[in-house]
C-alpha cells in the first residue's frame, strides 16, 4: 500500500478522481507563516506552535493539536506502508511544509520505506500554473508515473534546511540556498525568498510589504484585486489569503495603507516609506512576529535588495 501526502484540499479534489491506489493524507499546515520552534521533540514542537498560532491568530490551540494528532497517525505508520509519495509545489509554502515532513519522518527514529517527491512548477496545459490543484484529474498519473525517489543527499539537504529554517541566524538558511540535490531543485529559490521576507535594509520593507506598497502608489486598488497581482507576479510564495490578509492589516496598522470599504490606497506616510524617507520599522510593530525561528521584533538581520544578501543591520 502507498501513502500519498498532498498538500492542500485543492490537490485531494482531483486526487480523488485520478483512481491512483493508496491511502491519502491532507497536509493543511502552513509552517511558512509565524513561529517554527527549534527542537528535536515532536510533541514539544506542536505544543509550542500551537500555542503561537491561538496567540497570534486566534486558531484553537486544542482542536489544532487535535488535528495534528489524527493527520500525523498516518505518517507515525509510515513503517507499514510499501512507499510514500509527497505532492508539493515549487514556491515557498510548500517547500517549507516539504522540508518539514521529511525531517518529521526522519524523527520517527523508524526503517522507512522509499519516499519518492511529486513536483513541479509548470504544466503545458495550465498557463500560469501555481499549482497542482490548479490540474485536472487526468493530469496526476502522467506525474505520478514519472516521480523521483529521494537519495541520501536529498535527506542530508532538507534536514540541513529544517534546522536552519527554525534558527535565528539566517546566514545557514543563505549557505544552504545555493546548495543544490538532484531532487529538490525549487528548494535553493524558495529559501531566497524566505529571506527576503526580513526587513529590507533600506527602509524596513521586505518583498511581500514592497510589492503591495509598490502598486498601491499606482493608484487604490480593491484588496482581491492586490492580491491577484501579488499571485501573478510572486508565485515564488504560494501565499494564500490568510497570509496576504496578515500583510495587509499589519500595514493598515502601522498606517502606510489605508482601506476604505473594499479599496486600499498609500498613505502619505506609505509614499515617504517607500521613497526611503522614513523607516517601515519606526512604525510597524514586529512584536511575536517570526519567519520560521526569526523573531522580527529584535533580529539585527536585514535582506540588502542591491547586494542580494543578507547583511547585519549596524543599528542592533
Amino acid at each position: 500500500m502507498i501513502l500519498h501526502v498532498l498538500n492542500g484540499d485543492a490537490t485531494r479534489t482531483i486526487f480523488e478522481h485520478a483512481n491512483i491506489p493508496g491511502d491519502v493524507m491532507v497536509w493543511r499546515e502552513m509552517l511558512c507563516e509565524g513561529k517554527a520552534p527549534a527542537t528535536h521533540n515532536m510533541a514539544r514542537f506542536f505544543e509550542e506552535r500551537a500555542a503561537f498560532l491561538q496567540q497570534e491568530y486566534g486558531i484553537d490551540q486544542k482542536a489544532y493539536l487535535s488535528d495534528v494528532d489524527h493527520e500525523y497517525q498516518l505518517l507515525n505508520n509510515a513503517a507499514a506502508y510499501e512507499e510514500i509519495v509527497l505532492w508539493f509545489e515549487f514556491d515557498l509554502f510548500c517547500q517549507v511544509n516539504l522540508l518539514f515532513v521529511l525531517y518529521y519522518l526522519q524523527q520517527l527514529k523508524t526503517p522507512l520505506p522509499p519516499i519518492s517527491i511529486v513536483q513541479l512548477d509548470k504544466h503545458p496545459d495550465v498557463p500560469n500554473f501555481r499549482g497542482i490543484g490548479m490540474l485536472k484529474s487526468q493530469h496526476l498519473p502522467p506525474l505520478f508515473e514519472k516521480r523521483v525517489y529521494l537519495q541520501e543527499e536529498d535527506w542530508q539537504l532538507a534536514n540541513d534546511a529544517w534546522i536552519a529554517y527554525s534558527q535565528e541566524d539566517p546566514l545557514a538558511i543563505e549557505q544552504l540556498s545555493h546548495r543544490s540535490s538532484t531532487h529538490l531543485p525549487y528548494l535553493g529559490n524558495a529559501l531566497q525568498a524566505h529571506l527576503q521576507r526580513l526587513p529590507g535594509s533600506s527602509n524596513g520593507l521586505n518583498a511581500v510589504e514592497h510589492f503591495f506598497l509598490d502598486r498601491l502608489a499606482l493608484g487604490k486598488l480593491r484588496e482581491r484585486d492586490l492580491y491577484y497581482q501579488f499571485w501573478n507576479e510572486l508565485k515564488i510564495y504560494g501565499f494564500g489569503d490568510f497570509q496576504l490578509d496578515v500583510y495587509t492589516q499589519r500595514l493598515q496598522r502601522a498606517g502606510v495603507v489605508k482601506r476604505e470599504d473594499e479599496m486600499l490606497s498609500l498613505t502619505g506616510l506609505g509614499e515617504e516609506v517607500l521613497h526611503n524617507e522614513e523607516n517601515y520599522l519606526s512604525f510597524a510593530s514586529q512584536q511575536n512576529v517570526w519567519i520560521g525561528g526569526i523573531p522580527l521584533d529584535h533580529t539585527p538581520w536585514r535582506w540588502d535588495e542591491e547586494e542580494g544578501r543578507v547583511i547585519r543591520s549596524s543599528g542592533n
